[in-house]
């Protein structure tokens, strides 16, 4: 069962859920020409699938959650495995591009944040299958849910090509045009 203190929470998740995979369909339809290119199109595949697993995750556990005697540990469970099931498929991919166009870690970073994300989901999901009504467990899906929105919101950004200004970009940037540096 789910603990009554999280209803409006779930509400709220599944109606944002709803709009991110609605705003996120518009994305994927203007950067479609990127989409079907070769190479680094599937790197932009990568990005789009990732962005919709999280957003389909955050929807899945949040709508499921919600109707009465289902409780947490069933889409808890369920949307993990899923999730996990999409990281290795990305994964296979990943050392596919690699091997014809070198190294993507940025994408690997992120595919990891992703699997410790429905690693923690799925934990939480057994937890709570075990112990009925579990706030804890409960409070860890719904901080997965939080998770699965930014990593979501993460890559849609760079789906359609957001400006990069992260502390680790523009240090890199600074030590490339540094006169000083060794390069």
């Amino acid at each position: 069962m789910l603990p009554e203190t999280f209803h409006d929470f779930f509400v709220a998740a599944a109606g944002v859920a709803g709009a991110l995979v609605g705003l996120l369909f518009v994305a994927v339809s203007v950067t479609q020409e990127r989409l079907a290119k070769e190479g680094e199109g599937q790197l932009h595949r990568v990005r789009a699938s990732a962005a919709l697993t999280s957003f389909s995750n955050a929807l899945a556990v949040s709508l499921f959650v919600l109707i009465p005697g289902i409780g947490i540990a069933g889409p808890a469970i369920s949307v993990a495995i899923g999730g996990l099931f999409f990281v290795a498929a990305s994964v296979l991919s990943l050392i596919r591009l690699r091997r014809q166009h070198g190294s993507r870690p940025r994408e690997a970073l992120f595919l990891a944040g992703q699997t410790v994300a429905f690693i923690v989901q799925l934990i939480a999901g057994i937890s709570a299958l075990n112990a009925g009504v579990d706030v804890g467990a409960t409070r860890a899906v719904a901080i997965i849910v939080v998770v699965s929105f930014i990593i979501g919101i993460a890559r849609a950004w760079e789906l359609i090509g957001g400006p990069e200004i992260g502390l680790f970009h523009e240090l890199n940037l600074l030590r490339r045009h540094d006169p000083d540096s060794s390069e």
